[in-house]
């Protein structure tokens, strides 16, 4: 093997200049000369590539910083991505159909200077929100609303620390009276309604009054349900739910967009004085609210916001929602509006020195330093005691415009018990749950979604940005995003028509590379057809060791064809076999959002290459005049029409054999061919309708197209050729008729 060498670009394609690198090679060898050679490696048989996503992957308890961007535009640029990214990865891109709350507000409860009320109202047709509506008394006017999500308490709204432990927590400083102490969470609420707001206390799914899913199921699940997984009708975390990015995490963040729609349409509420505030969990949902709903003007997530641990539950993991992104960021995204926070001897210890100075300067960046605040109480554990409560009641006095003299003392009240809290009762019934109701719910979210997407078809400018906005985050990378590449030389033979070459991509931004084989005609066109296949670069080559004869066709033709080993085919492979499942990590619990919401899938990983390909033949080969792109056999086709969809110009033709591939039918979320949200949005379709009006062959869907892509085709005359059967040599007569 010779030693590795960087290729510069004006050598790369230029004839005159490749006999110094052949000295003593046969120029006219035979055909039957490439039949008895072997394949050209890119690395030394054995060795790996030097990849960076060989290493370990990335977990929840990673590290996660932040990099304050330069300018307000470039922030303005990544804010509308990394908002975007959130609301996929919680089901909410589009946002599903804001049906009629149907609130039911009663059991009034007067404490004297407040009033408490039991809430129930649906997000969606039969799924209910439940809480606690805490009001002033002897206020006039519109006033503030403030939302209260909780953590993971014991028994949620309803939880209650007990005498004993209220009694250390006033020796310890944490609290300061034995009634009101015992539950911080009504303490909050109260103190709030105290001071003039209007706050909504609602449940996480399992706790308390919501249980139509179980605590088990939202908050402890571990293990596959293969019950709940059938393409006809599924539940949560299963591949069905997953691949449309159904989750239960993006469920509570549904039930706070509809909290928040029913707390501001109150007769009472000032909609321009809005707070949320919750810890831990709670904490989780007040940062993602802020990141994707514009109505929040001030924020208040306890003991949640670091650059270390994002969140243990499966109610704070999604597929997709942390890929190249963090906690930190999350928070940023409410600039330049109030955010408060505070850390504690947690997962959040480290950010006085760790996250918050990214967040100040960010923050001043924006104009106003002084909008960004921690409270560092590192002598307490994981809390929202009333040290950090105080703290929030003097952020909310001063940015909700109270007007209330500092500071804020917290006092005592008489708690109310789980029967006065609890919303359901003889004449308010409690809805039912289980697996039935919860296949009812992932059927209505999927009809909503369908329908949506069903009349953006209409609209070709309207569903480019709906599926391709999805397939962005989907993918995870663009191809303006790919950066600098470069082409390292390992070896090179002549094959009598065509020069064979082997060596690695690089793109160095990301720290990958890629096994490749050049096939390079000595007559060359000015035309580069990258040649994905289910067995990598390998696919070019027959039994005998000489290219197929669809190859062979497109170099005597006088175009290139190109060989990748993506992530995870030959050589990526130390053996060489076929990657047959997708790493995890090392968690216990069988759920797609501990791997799949800090990592790309490995299809996401294989379009990434491609793209990467893309952009090193576009820009570091300028004599390339035409760049095709070729999937044929197996899952390749869906590889390249991913590929091809966010590609753009820089590719002019693709020939794609579907096989009738569709993402609902994966059964396991870690086979390779797997997508988080990959069914979502027109499934295989709507990738392929993405390419219009660029010039596609297809194949594997019979005669017809598909839907998607006919109304994606319709004003592009001639693009769209539709072959009924897959043949890899009909797709070379087309790509050469072009």
């Amino acid at each position: 093997m010779s030693k590795l060498m960087t290729i510069s670009p004006a050598l790369f394609h230029s004839r005159a200049r490749w006999a110094p690198l052949f000295l003593g090679l046969a120029a006219a060898a035979a055909w039957l000369t490439a039949a008895t050679a072997e394949p050209l490696r890119a690395l030394p048989e054995g060795k790996l590539p030097a990849d960076r996503r060989l290493g370990p992957l990335k977990d929840l308890n990673g590290y996660f910083p932040f990099t304050p961007p330069a300018s307000a535009a470039t922030w303005g640029k990544r804010a509308e991505y990394v908002r975007r990214q959130i609301l996929v990865s919680q089901g909410l891109w589009p946002m599903p159909e804001k049906t009629p709350l149907n609130a039911v507000v009663h059991g009034r409860i007067d404490r004297g200077d407040f009033t408490v009320e039991k809430v129930f109202f649906e997000s969606t047709p039969g799924f209910f929100v439940t809480g606690n509506l805490y009001r002033p008394k002897g206020k006039a006017g519109k006033l503030p609303g403030v939302l209260c999500p909780h953590g993971h308490w014991p028994q949620g709204r309803f939880t209650d620390a007990g005498a004993e432990k209220i009694l250390r927590d006033i020796v310890d400083g944490a609290e300061r009276f034995e009634d009101g102490g015992r539950s911080p969470l009504q303490a909050r609420c109260v103190t709030l309604a105290r001071m003039g707001c209007v706050v909504f206390h609602y449940d996480m799914l399992g706790y308390a009054d919501s249980q139509q899913l179980s605590y088990e199921l939202v908050h402890r699940f571990g293990k596959q349900r293969p019950e709940m997984n059938s393409p006809e009708a599924w539940g949560f975390y299963g591949t069905q739910a997953e691949s449309r990015l159904q989750s239960v995490m993006g469920l509570q963040s549904l039930n706070s967009v509809r909290a928040l729609d029913f707390l501001l349409a109150l007769p009472d509420v000032d909609t321009s004085r809005v707070g949320v505030t919750g810890a831990s969990g709670g904490g989780t949902q007040t940062f993602l609210l802020g990141a994707i709903d514009p109505r929040p003007t001030v924020a208040f997530p306890a003991v949640m916001v670091s650059t270390a641990m994002q969140g243990g539950c499966t109610c704070e993991n999604s597929s997709l929602l942390r890929v190249d992104t963090g906690n930190i960021e999350f928070a940023a995204m409410f600039a330049p509006k109030p955010l408060g926070l505070t850390a504690a001897n947690d997962w959040t210890k480290e950010m006085e020195t760790k996250g918050f100075p990214e967040l100040k300067k960010h923050y001043q960046m924006l104009g106003v330093p002084n909008n960004v605040f921690l409270k560092p109480s590192l002598h307490f554990g994981h809390n929202y005691n009333y040290v950090s409560r105080a703290a929030m009641y003097s952020w909310m006095n001063k940015h909700l415009k109270l007007g209330l003299k500092e500071p804020v003392v917290e006092q005592d009240f008489k708690r109310l018990t789980e029967a006065e809290m609890s919303v359901w009762d003889a004449s308010h019934p409690q809805p039912p749950g289980g697996p039935d109701f919860e296949r009812k719910l992932t059927a209505w979210l999927t009809a909503d979604a369908d329908k949506q997407l069903a009349a953006a078809r209409a609209t070709p400018e309207k569903y480019r940005q709906l599926v391709g906005g999805a397939l962005e985050v989907l993918i995870g990378r663009t191809l303006e995003q790919v950066g600098a590449t470069e082409w390292v030389m390992a070896k090179k033979e002549d094959r009598g028509g065509y020069l064979e070459m082997s060596g690695l991509v690089r793109a160095g931004k990301h720290g990958e590379e890629l096994p490749a084989v050049f096939l390079y005609p000595k007559k060359w066109n000015g035309r580069t057809v990258v040649w994905a296949h289910e067995q990598g670069k390998a696919g070019l080559y027959g039994a005998d060791g000489a290219p197929v004869a669809a190859v062979r066709t497109l170099l005597d033709a006088g175009a290139t064809v190109m060989g990748v080993d993506l992530f995870g085919q030959g050589e990526f492979q130390a053996e060489g076999k076929p990657l047959e499942k997708a790493r995890r990590v090392n968690n216990p619990r069988d759920f797609t959002g501990f791997t799949q919401g800090y990592n790309p899938s490995v299809f996401a990983e294989r379009t990434r290459d491609l793209l990467t390909v893309v952009s090193f033949v576009r820009n570091y080969d300028k004599k390339t005049k035409t760049l095709d792109l070729v999937g044929v056999g197996g899952r390749a086709g869906a590889w390249v029409a991913a590929a091809r969809a966010l590609a753009g110009d820089a590719v002019q033709h693709a020939a794609v054999d579907t096989a009738g591939f569709r993402f609902t039918q994966i059964s396991e979320w870690q086979d390779p061919a797997f997508l988080p949200g990959g069914a979502k949005y027109d499934d295989l379709p709507g990738l392929l309708a993405l390419a219009a009006p660029g010039k596609l062959w297809l194949a594997g869907e019979g005669a017809t197209a598909p839907d998607a892509v006919r109304a994606a085709y319709a004003g592009a005359a001639g693009a769209l050729t539709v072959a009924g059967k897959a043949d890899a040599a009909a797709a070379v007569k087309w790509l050469l008729a072009e």
